[in-house]
């Protein structure tokens, strides 16, 4: 058996542009049907979302929170093996100082996430 680290590079970065940075909520769940198995579970710090439309609904919920300008990008590429991958990423105004940093954690199975743990760092000291 081998692991691509490029495919769980090229899902995890889809994960952050299709899904938690796109506004419209119609693409957003097609992106999420692309790139989430049915029974896919989303663990953020307040909740837990189980299938394509709670997942849905969590990420309306955190985007409809934030300003309309809010990006969300990579600090790199994800790191994968055996099925886990982990993506860093730093989200704030696309030309201004960054708000919040976080991790992704995602297990990937046939090519498409079947959990996300996303993790968010505490804010400097």
């Amino acid at each position: 058996m081998t692991f691509d680290v490029a495919d769980d590079d090229s899902v995890l970065q889809a994960n952050l542009k299709r899904v938690f940075g796109e506004r419209d909520a119609s693409l957003r769940i097609a992106a999420i049907s692309d790139l989430y198995a049915p029974d896919a579970v989303l663990y953020e710090p307040a909740r837990i979302a189980t299938g394509h439309q709670a997942i849905a609904q969590a990420v309306e919920e955190l985007l409809a929170s934030l300003p309309p300008a809010f990006d969300f990008s990579p600090i790199g590429p994800a790191v994968a093996h055996h099925g886990l991958a982990r993506l860093r990423w730093r989200a704030g105004p696309p030309e201004g100082p960054v708000a919040v940093t976080g991790t992704d954690v995602a297990r990937i199975e046939a090519g498409r996430i079947a959990s996300l743990h996303v993790f968010i760092d505490p804010p400097d000291a």
